[in-house]
């Protein structure tokens, strides 16, 4: 008689939170997991979010991919599974914003750890680590001070000597973003043709393939992100570690703005269904475990002023960043994207 009562009292509780949750009067419990859609290869993500598993007991789930994750997240709309996207460059990140698809979040944490020209205004978006657009030249044949401002790539004494991978790359854009921010349009133009009269071939290739035309002679100088001159110099690959041994690096425009910085970020997409640990996640990478790994596995710059850079990175020297908000590169890479057509960059 006890084990029948009971078991009717129980299914009286099951039936009251079915219909309680069908009217919405009370929310499901969220799953401790949440999915990434991320642009980030999964080797350089992977012990970050490890880490935060670990922390918090939320599994994480992702998808990697190069490019489509905004198109995939159009096509899902609500019924899409993904909570955060992560990715790399300003434009990419503006992507998402200029299709609606990040939630604006409230978090002191990261308006703490952000400095506020590295995330949105808006809160959609927040940059998770920087790296800075530098310039590699050849140990033999070029000084370093003959080049103290990225301006210097467009003098006629260049001409024949810079390799660059295309300026439609959405690196390269960033960077003249930031030259039209500067120094305005007309100029940013004479700027990038003078440019372009330098290559000494057309542009091609990733950074790497830049350090290594500098190795092979192919030009003296070249224009890559910082994180590369990191990954060749500990490459398990010993041509590339010889590629780096033929180069300086230089910060550019100390004297004046300070060198182009561009960041890794993420958001919190609209169609969520669990916003609260998405938010969580973001927190976490701003924060001493994920921002030391950024410079041990990455090479890149801790987005949080608090947290040192990692030993190599320290390494190569102390440097003024362009404290530009990187929204306003984000608003002028259509500007940027039609000097680079005009100019044939």
């Amino acid at each position: 008689m006890l084990s029948t009562r009971s078991s009717f009292l129980r299914l009286i509780n099951k039936t009251v939170v079915a219909v309680l949750l069908a009217v919405g009067l009370i929310a499901p419990v969220a799953a401790a997991e949440l999915n990434v859609y991320s642009h980030r290869q999964p080797f350089l993500i992977n012990p970050f979010l490890k880490a935060f598993e670990k922390e918090s007991g939320i599994k994480v789930n992702v998808v990697f991919a190069s490019k489509g994750l905004v198109q995939r997240l159009l096509a899902e709309g609500a019924r899409s599974p993904a909570d955060v996207v992560l990715t790399v460059d300003i434009g990419r990140l503006y992507a998402y914003v200029d299709k609606n698809l990040f939630s604006a979040v409230t978090s002191e944490k990261l308006s703490k750890n952000i400095p506020a020209h590295l995330r949105d205004s808006g809160n959609r978006w927040f940059g998770l680590s920087k790296r800075a657009r530098i310039v590699a030249i050849s140990k033999d044949r070029v000084k370093p001070s003959e080049i103290t401002q990225i301006e210097d790539l467009a003098k006629p004494k260049w001409k024949g000597r810079v390799c660059s991978r295309p300026g439609s790359h959405v690196y390269n854009r960033a960077l003249l973003a930031s030259v039209v921010a500067a120094k305005g349009e007309k100029a940013a133009e004479a700027w990038a043709r003078g440019l372009v009269a330098n290559l000494a071939r057309r542009p091609q290739g990733n950074d790497r393939a830049q350090v290594k035309a500098i190795y092979e002679g192919v030009c003296d100088v070249a224009i890559i992100n910082s994180y590369y001159f990191g990954k060749l110099k500990t490459s398990k690959i010993a041509d590339q570690r010889g590629w780096a041994k033929g180069i300086q690096i230089l910060f550019t425009n100390q004297k004046d703005r300070g060198n182009h910085v561009n960041i890794s970020g993420g958001g919190v997409v609209k169609f969520s269904k669990n916003k609260k640990a998405a938010v969580k996640l973001l927190e976490f990478l701003t924060e001493q475990t994920a921002q030391t790994l950024y410079g041990e596995i990455n090479f890149e710059f801790p987005i949080n002023p608090k947290t040192e850079s990692s030993a190599e990175v320290k390494s190569w020297g102390a440097f003024k960043e362009d404290q530009l908000r990187i929204e306003k590169i984000a608003e002028l890479t259509p500007v940027a994207q039609r000097i680079i057509d005009r100019v044939g960059w």
